[in-house]
């Protein structure tokens, strides 16, 4: 579980992370982190650290949303130098299907994918949010607004390009992730979108993430915790009326 991986931070920040750049020698180490709630495991089978690890150089983190993309983005990190942290969120798990091509493919690490085009706002977010803001879209499609959905795919490299296309796009945007709000990656997205592309915006950037607490055991307190659909809405329709 990602939960635990704190338990090897000395070896991963210290070591694995440097190498490359310390002796020239490639680390090609992928760890899979079965990580994320919505299953009421509880603080210690919940969590999603990725921004704690997104913040160390010579480390990537890679977060799918699609099987497809499990795929395709596993074999990047298997044959990418670096040592790839691969968050596998355990609410996907036998929920999300799709078609997987048998043969072997890559999908590049650092370019994000387009999950569903839209002209009035846009949604940054990855891995189980992805599905989570699709909800929101569709709810919101029988009101007029029209919603695109950015599926980052990795963290670390982030596709800071397509992030900035679609807010020039829409002018508006929701940055959102089920890791908590404070120092969440959602925060580096933001401060990016302000400093490179404010004379496009027509309202505040919106995040909307996990409060600062631990994740609780209990179903409903867990409900209250990890962003919901009808949270979603509600803030995508304050963008969109702003």
């Amino acid at each position: 579980f990602a939960d635990f991986i704190s338990c090897a931070w000395d070896q991963l920040v210290t070591v694995a992370a440097k190498q490359r750049w310390r002796a020239g020698t490639p680390v090609p180490m992928v760890v899979r982190l079965p990580s994320g709630g919505g299953f009421s495991g509880g603080p210690f089978h919940s969590q999603n650290p990725e921004s704690s690890f997104a913040h160390i150089p010579g480390l990537k983190c890679v977060c799918p949303a699609t099987p497809e993309d499990a795929k395709g983005l596993l074999i990047s990190s298997i044959e990418d130098p670096s040592p790839v942290l691969y968050f596998e969120h355990k609410h996907l798990y036998r929920r999300i299907k799709g078609e997987v091509p048998e043969e072997r493919y890559t999908t590049p690490l650092g370019k994000a994918r387009i999950h569903r085009a839209g002209d009035d706002v846009s949604v940054i977010t990855w891995g189980a949010m992805v599905y989570t803001a699709d909800e929101a879209a569709q709810q919101l499609e029988s009101d007029g607004v029209s919603v695109e959905i950015v599926d980052l795919r990795t963290v670390m490299p982030w596709d800071k390009a397509a992030v900035l296309e679609s807010v020039r796009k829409t002018s508006k945007v929701l940055v959102l992730h089920e890791d908590t709000r404070t120092g969440g990656f959602g925060g580096e997205i933001a401060a990016t979108i302000a400093e490179e592309a404010f004379e496009d915006l027509d309202g505040p950037v919106k995040r909307l993430a996990a409060p600062d607490t631990p994740v609780p055991f209990s179903p409903p307190l867990e409900k209250a915790y990890i962003p919901q659909v009808d949270d979603v809405v509600a803030g995508l329709r304050e963008l969109a009326e702003y």
